[in-house]
């Protein structure tokens, strides 16, 4: 009698990685397919509306582009932390401390000339981001507390001392909401494309993605990283220092995410709000996983999860299923991603 196995592969191979894309594509459409004609909407038509709402016309592009910008940041900060073992769940708040701090620092030398003022701005947002990250990393380390715990209670602190700086210190005199005062011209991040909101924040988050992939496999810290996500023990043989490695890749992620928080603030909100992320810190997560924690092939994933959110909205216009169904899609992709990438892990084999 035949029998099925499966033996996983000592390394997953490229063709299987491209057949494993194809299938979770394919398979994704269909479901999505099923899942928009039970809603009373043509699938063809809403697939299309996505489409033309995403990267239809100039406008659709930049839009996409411009909400992929921290979702690449987010989705690169959780790589790193995520090929240590470490389990950053906190890039949500990380991103809001950058965007604190960078905010802060705005205040402090809102008189610097702006080839000052806007370096010191990220600087300050980077530090943010990495301060949160590090003092996870530094708890973990030293008194083993679990990283999850420890980013996703930060996150709420974060969040908490957000709303009581909107509510005294930085609050706009002038208006009833929770946010701060309009940046001044000369802090507003340099639109990349003239007369569009598509600003520097893009541009930074795709050196941030060619860094961390040049950190990743071109360097010894590297190498550090990576053995000590697969073999924290033997990384300590070997003679690495797995706490501070530990505390540094949590700087790295942390300072990542807090440059999303400040190039939402500086570039497309212009003030400090509670709504400057609708979730990008924990989709990041997704993206990171759907891209195999692998920094370049987070940007064209950003990108497309970017725009499904963006052509949701064309969808409800063009065939008036709710826009909400988008992230049923997501959903639908993110599964048959993981679905296929950890069949491609595996090799099958029928015997006698």
């Amino acid at each position: 009698m035949s029998t099925v196995t499966f033996e996983k592969r000592l390394e997953p191979t490229l063709a299987g990685g491209m057949t494993a894309v194809l299938a979770a594509i394919v398979l994704s459409l269909a479901a999505s397919a099923v899942m928009l004609r039970f809603a009373g909407a043509s699938p063809v038509s809403a697939l299309a509306a996505i489409y033309e709402g995403a990267f239809g016309n100039r406008a659709a592009i930049v839009t996409t582009l411009l909400r992929a910008s921290p979702l690449i940041l987010t989705g690169v900060a959780v790589t790193v932390a995520f090929r240590a073992k470490i389990w950053n769940i906190g890039a949500e708040g990380q991103l809001y401390a950058g965007a604190m701090v960078g905010y802060g620092a705005y205040l402090a030398a809102s008189g610097l000339p702006t080839f000052l003022l806007l370096p010191l701005v990220l600087l300050a947002g980077f530090a943010g981001g990495a301060g949160l990250g590090a003092l996870a990393g530094y708890l973990r380390a030293r008194f083993a507390v679990n990283e999850v715990l420890s980013t996703v209670m930060l996150n709420y602190v974060v969040r908490f001392v957000l709303s009581y700086l909107l509510v005294n210190n930085w609050r706009d005199a002038t208006s009833f909401y929770q946010q701060s005062a309009r940046i001044a011209p000369p802090a507003v991040l340099p639109s990349l494309v003239p007369g569009t909101k598509l600003h520097l924040g893009f541009l930074i988050a795709l050196v941030a993605a060619v860094a961390i992939h040049v950190l990743l496999s071109r360097t010894a810290f590297g190498y550090e990283i990576k053995a000590v996500g697969q073999n924290p023990v033997a990384s300590r043989f070997k003679g690495i220092d797995v706490g501070r490695t530990a505390i540094i890749v949590m700087l790295i992620s942390g300072g990542l995410a807090g440059l999303a928080g400040v190039a939402e603030v500086f570039g497309t909100h212009l003030r400090l709000r509670p709504d400057i992320s609708v979730g990008y810190g924990f989709a990041g997560i997704v993206v990171a996983m759907l891209a195999g924690l692998r920094p370049m092939v987070v940007v064209p994933v950003a990108i497309l999860f970017a725009g499904l959110s963006t052509g949701g909205a064309n969808m409800q216009i063009e065939t008036g299923v709710p826009s909400a169904l988008t992230l049923v899609v997501q959903a639908i992709v993110l599964i048959f991603f993981l679905i296929t990438t950890a069949l491609a892990r595996y090799r099958i084999k029928i015997g006698g």
